[in-house]
């Protein structure tokens, strides 16, 4: 299912451009999961969810992966992960090529993922981030562009250790 709403602020250019986010969790993420849906609308971002639905016991390399399938393949720009610490999905995201899902418990966290490391997967953990910290957290991440310089020639060094 996909939520359609209007644009949203595209980090310096200051221009109103909507993203369309692909995102999921497993039981012990989906409460979080709903609230970072509800701030993604606010920012008017098109939401693909992957699930899951409830709070009853999944695995969550189900939802990850899903999530990291779709930035991959082009059907959303970003995806947003969530678990109980973030690391399952993390590991589960980033076994996908051409993904950098990136754990990021604070506002600092998120922006040096995005400039520094070109983070395209976001994941979340319930455990140690609250309902009032994770808008400030995803807002940044969504927000912050790329550097480039000289992390670019570290992400290419990435990107060819996935083709070995």
């Amino acid at each position: 299912m996909a939520d359609l709403c209007p644009g949203s602020r595209d980090g310096d250019s200051g221009v109103e451009k909507a993203m369309k986010v692909a995102i999921g969790a497993d039981h012990a993420g989906y409460n979080l999961k709903e609230k970072v849906k509800e701030i993604l609308r606010s920012l008017g971002h098109e939401i693909i969810d992957f699930g899951t639905n409830g709070p009853e016991s999944v695995d969550y390399p189900d939802f990850g992966i899903k999530v990291a399938h779709s930035v991959a393949n082009g059907e959303s720009e970003r995806g947003i992960a969530v678990c109980w610490t973030g690391n399952g999905m993390t590991i589960a995201a980033n076994k996908i090529a051409g993904i950098r899902a990136t754990l990021c418990l604070n506002k600092d966290m998120a922006q040096l993922a995005r400039a520094h490391n070109n983070g395209n997967v976001l994941t979340l953990a319930s455990k140690y981030i609250s309902e009032n910290e994770v808008e400030e957290i995803v807002r940044t991440w969504l927000e912050t562009d790329f550097d480039g310089g000289r992390h670019e020639r570290r992400i290419k060094k990435i990107e060819e250790a996935e083709k070995s």
